[in-house]
């Protein structure tokens, strides 16, 4: 199918590559070929690169084990990295110049994660700076490998942290961009090498504080590096290159038959993305959306495959009215309740005002037109922190009998039917719930957006695979 893509020379192409996609030499291989490919057909490739496939997971364990007191984790982690690292530069690079070079590298970011681990047993805790410090180690030493890879095949590499580039708050561990200071820097960073010939391969997944502090954007935030850059250049396209074919019709897991999806809109894909669909990261939807920027999925290791083609609302043209089937399992469903709710103003604001002070995330809300009742879901592992927040909360009321009281259901999972194609077409929730209905799956809550993009519903965790493979029958 045809792109969006202007043949004009002097565009410039994002493409992030994940854990998978850089996890062995074949593999890195592969990548550098996309590279060289696309090199062909735009001015300015740039890669953007996750940590060796396990690598971070690694590093997160290593602080954690040091800052319980385990001395033993320094030796071992530090040997794990040299193997890991060095299986990929023999397997790579050839070169004499560009090994010592690399090894160079690699050997002073392994010393670095070597110290901070260090420091971490003698004080005994690993601060959320210190954490963030250890994990940008794993994409620093990737996109390092890669950068050689690429000038040993004679395309002039440069590896660029993206601490240089992405400037963010001071949140560790999931720090939020300053997208106008991530502009200036960027394309004063970037767009010199590119007018050089050089391509940057930069680090997905980090930033820094406006005081050159190293922050990350939160796990899988390799995705959102990638369209902030997009955004900031701007970028003709932004491609994400992972272990499958686009965005599947369903997690293949649970429906065998589930296939790739050609193209979605933006919305339909932050529905997606939000409601448990693993291939993209939620965030990375926003900055292309605003700067309306093709996003591509696609599969590292079947490059001739199209993927899915993400685009603008404005040029999606429906094609179906279902589109895919996700689903979120470990879900609690929590409900306020009481005659007593009746007609009295506050009672939302304040029920999601202490949800939110305990950290909590709220993926689904239904509320009864009664007003006696209100029930959202919450992570299994916090329900109970969120009761008891509501209990406080509620108190006064819950002993005058206007709140019944705060009940926790037993586990839940929550399945949404997407697609742009239920707002024009009559019935579809009908569909829905006679199908479901036919299957034996009960329905617990719903929730349909104004949109009228989704419609999701919560159904036992027992209940959750029956009720995915029931919907995606629907789609035609």
């Amino acid at each position: 199918m045809e792109t969006q893509k202007k043949n004009t020379a002097d565009e410039i192409l994002i493409m992030k590559f994940g854990g998978t996609s850089v996890g062995s030499p074949d593999a890195m291989k592969t990548v550098a070929d996309i590279i060289s490919n696309e090199k062909k057909r735009w001015k300015s490739v740039i890669p953007v690169v996750s940590a060796l496939n396990g690598v971070t997971n690694l590093l997160l364990e290593s602080a954690q084990k040091a800052a319980s007191g385990d001395h033993s984790v320094v030796e071992t982690a530090t040997k794990e990295l040299h193997i890991r690292h060095r299986q990929m530069m023999e397997g790579l690079i050839t070169t004499e110049a560009e090994q010592k070079k690399l090894t160079w590298e690699i050997n002073h970011l392994i010393n670095e994660f070597s110290s901070l681990v260090q420091a971490m047993v003698v004080l005994g805790e690993a601060s959320p700076r210190g954490i963030d410090a250890v994990a940008s180690l794993g994409e620093r030493m990737s996109a390092r490998i890669l950068a050689s890879l690429l000038n040993e095949r004679q395309i002039k590499a440069e590896a660029v942290d993206s601490t240089r580039l992405i400037v963010t708050d001071g949140q560790f561990t999931s720090a939020n961009p300053d997208e106008e200071a991530t502009r200036e820097k960027t394309r004063a960073e970037l767009l010199p090498l590119i007018e050089k010939g050089i391509t940057p391969v930069v680090t997905g997944f980090l930033g820094a504080t406006p005081e050159g502090v190293i922050t990350t954007l939160g796990r899988g935030g390799s995705d959102w590096s990638a369209a902030l850059l997009g955004a900031a250049l701007p970028a003709g396209e932004v491609w994400i290159w992972t272990d499958v074919n686009g965005v599947m019709t369903a997690d293949p897991r649970l429906v065998p038959e589930a296939c790739t999806i050609d193209h979605l809109s933006y919305r339909e894909v932050s529905e997606l993305a939000y409601f448990g669909a693993k291939v993209l990261h939620p965030k990375t939807i926003r900055p292309v959306i605003e700067n309306n920027i093709p996003l591509r999925v696609c599969n590292t290791f079947e490059p001739y495959n199209e993927g899915t083609w993400i685009i603008s609302d404005t040029s999606y043209i429906t094609e179906g009215v279902i589109k895919a089937v996700t689903a979120i399992s470990d879900m609690s469903l929590i409900t306020v309740q009481g005659t007593g709710m009746l007609g009295v103003p506050g009672v939302a604001a304040r029920t999601f005002d202490a949800v939110a002070k305990t950290g909590t995330s709220v993926p689904l809300i239904s509320q009864a037109s009664s007003e006696q009742s209100i029930c959202f879901t919450v992570p299994i592992d916090a329900a109970e922190k969120v009761r008891s927040a509501l209990e406080k909360t509620f108190a006064r009321e819950i002993q005058r009998r206007d709140i019944d009281g705060i009940t926790i259901s037993p586990a839940v999972g929550i399945v949404s039917a997407v697609g742009s194609g239920m707002r024009y077409t009559p019935g579809v929730a009908g569909r829905v719930f006679t199908a479901l209905g036919t299957a034996g799956v009960n329905v617990i809550a719903i929730a349909q957006g104004s949109s009228e993009v989704s419609i999701s519903l919560v159904v036992s965790q027992e209940s959750l695979k029956d009720a995915v493979r029931t919907l995606h029958n629907l789609i035609q």
